[in-house]
């Protein structure tokens, strides 16, 4: 079982990261990092945060990649 949940997350975050590679995003970057990033010059950033706040606190700020892709372009 625990194989499994570790072969799904890693399908999950590999799909996350194409999203972001798809919106001109750098493709080793997930789209949760990308927003955190942007969380203060993007109002749709925060919106989308706002949501994810609610089922999982802090995702985007503890997704941020800080070695991976730019500041954000959302």
């Amino acid at each position: 079982m625990r194989l499994a949940l570790r072969w799904l997350h890693g399908v999950a975050i590999a799909i996350d990261q194409l999203g972001n590679a798809l919106g001109a995003g750098d493709p080793d970057e997930t789209v949760s990092s990308r927003m955190g990033k942007a969380l203060h010059r993007s109002r749709f950033s925060r919106w989308a945060c706002g949501q994810l706040d609610r089922v999982d606190p802090g995702h985007c700020v503890d997704a941020i990649e800080g070695d991976e892709g730019g500041h954000g372009a959302f």
